[in-house]
């Protein structure tokens, strides 16, 4: 059996026809239950009453810890490939209900054997969404399934990408098939293959953080993608995260693919000594780091398993708190509206699955909500959602169509300094131990991506554009002045291109509106013996006679600005 645990806000489904000869009789046609655990749940061969009740002891167990009273058990047979005949599934899966009734558990079944549509609102905190496996005979522990060793089935020889048929328009994966960004392929699932121009978004989108990090004093670093399980032990997360880790062997070590940075940035703290004068120390990677999601569970670039965070951690003494987090919120604020975002602030507190002193939870509770409070900002409580080593922070940005998505997240964290023993002499010439800020502004940058895709619906801010500029003939003979164009355009910063097919004008527009391009510039004869170029904007404003040094003069502004606008009419149409 695998499962899928989720801690949500809300789980809605609408039955929409049955899609096997075997189903449950439906009583009601829709259902929405708030505050509740979504377990998902695909039954495989083999699965019997032992395996139900082992997997309902343990969500029981979750539910406690989350503080959760609702549970809704939902059929997704998307889990696995390994799956059980239709009754024997609805077997294991009414021994789960049963089960959970037995508990006292508030249960609901999502009826089994129906085509569904489902809608999820995940909690934000890192132990909302996790994924179990069960088989017969594990003795009550979550051990991995030994996968069944089968013949390669992949045909090399053709390129299998993900099928993005009957997706809607505004999804983020058809953008980004048509704008040529970026595919998923079978061979590495859950993970990322960046074409020329969504590698040039991708880039762009680091190199605009950079700039805002550097101004804002924080070194960057790198640290090795694989490590001795010994670092997880001390860090904790061999305890609160091994199912979501790659784990291997190699010469007879036994080694995890790092699903976070901060275990690694306390080894390089750890690798000098410190004064008191040397902190604030601010710490940026933007490593990849690996996540074992279960393959359902995959989505798009909202979720895979090598992930891009814009990750920091800040390496402070405790009196220099209240100023950092001012700071820090300032950078959040700046680097939000850019995008036009605003955000709303939530604080999470101790969870019950944590570690460390819980005086120290307490104090650092306090500093959090002292520091929203200080900056004015208004925030609400999420009890025992905070990571499992200290309390955190999280903002929700509402994008263009009324969806929230969280963010960043800003956790405090007095529990990993104390285990990695690090320090700094103080100015009385002792040793203390450092606070950590660990934070993400925007999280996930292939999530956050998606959700640029989707929020703009392909039209990219001029800045964020792969291309920024097409340049068009009208006809064979301004070819060359053309070529000229795009060398003048590229010479001064700009990302543009040419199109000197001998295709109809028309096409040439047409093709360049589709690929969502923020200027067309036109040129025929006339442009040419004038020196000039007709300025066609995405809003499908035009401007004629237009120099080139002014076109780009104003242009360069808007980049460098990085104005949600446009030259010629100043607003995106």
């Amino acid at each position: 059996m695998r499962i899928l645990q989720l801690d949500v806000d809300e789980i809605r489904y609408e039955l929409i026809k049955p899609e096997a000869e075997l189903y449950d009789e439906a009583k009601k046609r829709s259902s929405s239950v708030k505050d509740a655990v979504a377990l998902l749940v695909s039954a495989e061969d083999g699965d019997d009453e032992s395996v139900a009740k082992r997997a309902m002891a343990d969500t029981a167990a979750f539910m406690e810890r989350m503080g959760r009273k609702n549970l809704v058990i939902f059929p997704f047979a998307h889990l696995s490939s390994e799956l059980s005949r239709p009754k024997e599934a609805m077997e294991v899966i009414d021994m789960l209900y049963k089960d959970a009734g037995s508990r006292g558990i508030v249960v609901e079944k999502a009826p089994f054997g129906w085509n569904k549509s489902l809608g999820l609102s995940v909690k934000g905190h890192p132990l909302a969404e996790q994924g179990r496996t069960y088989r017969k005979g594990d003795e009550g522990k979550n051990t991995p399934k030994k996968p069944k060793v089968k013949p390669q089935q992949i045909d090399l020889s053709i390129v299998r990408k993900s099928d993005f048929a009957g997706l809607p328009e505004t999804d983020h994966r058809v953008i980004g098939e048509r704008l040529d960004l970026f595919s998923l392929q079978e061979v590495s699932p859950g993970m990322v293959y960046w074409h020329r121009k969504g590698h040039m978004l991708y880039r762009t989108l680091l190199e605009f953080l950079r700039d805002k990090l550097g101004d804002a004093g924080y070194e960057e670093t790198s640290t090795p993608a694989l490590a001795n399980i010994a670092l997880w032990h001390v860090s904790g997360h061999i305890d609160h995260y091994k199912d979501n880790m790659f784990m291997m062997d190699s010469d007879g070590e036994s080694m995890g693919m790092k699903p976070m940075n901060c275990p690694s940035t306390m080894l390089i703290y750890k690798a000098r000594k410190w004064s008191y004068r040397d902190l604030p120390w601010r710490a940026s990677t933007f490593d990849h780091i690996y996540r074992n999601e279960l393959s359902g569970a995959l989505s798009g670039l909202f979720r895979v398993r090598e992930v891009t965070m814009d990750d920091a951690h800040i390496f402070i003494r405790e009196d220099q708190l209240q100023e950092e987090m001012h700071a820090l919120l300032g950078l959040v604020k700046d680097i939000y509206s850019v995008f036009g975002f605003e955000g709303e602030a939530g604080l999470s507190t101790m969870p019950d699955d944590h570690m460390g002193d819980e005086a120290l939870w307490e104090k650092a509770e306090a500093a959090l909500k002292g520091a929203l409070e200080k900056n004015g900002i208004k925030y609400k409580i999420n009890p025992k959602e905070g990571a499992f080593y200290g309390p955190k922070i999280d903002f929700h940005a509402t994008d263009s169509i009324g969806r929230k998505w969280q963010l960043t997240t800003i956790q405090l964290d007095y529990q990993l300094p104390n285990r990695f023993g690090l320090s700094y002499t103080g100015e009385d010439g002792k040793q203390h131990t450092p606070v950590v800020i660990h934070r993400a502004i925007l999280g996930s940058l292939e999530r956050f991506m998606g959700i640029l895709l989707e929020h703009y619906n392909g039209k990219l801010p001029t800045w964020l554009s792969p291309v920024q500029a097409i340049v068009v003939t009208i006809s064979e003979p301004a070819n060359k002045y053309a070529l000229n164009v795009v060398q003048r355009l590229r010479e001064r910063g700009m990302r543009a291109e040419a199109d000197i097919s001998d295709k109809t004008l028309q096409y040439k527009i047409r093709d360049a509106q589709l690929q969502k391009i923020p200027y067309i510039v036109v040129v025929g004869k006339k442009e040419e013996e004038a020196n000039t170029i007709t300025i066609r904007a995405r809003s499908g404003k035009q401007k004629m006679g237009v120099m080139v040094d002014d076109f780009v003069n104003d242009v360069e502004v808007e980049i460098l600005e990085r104005k949600q606008g446009q030259f010629i009419d100043g607003q995106e149409g």
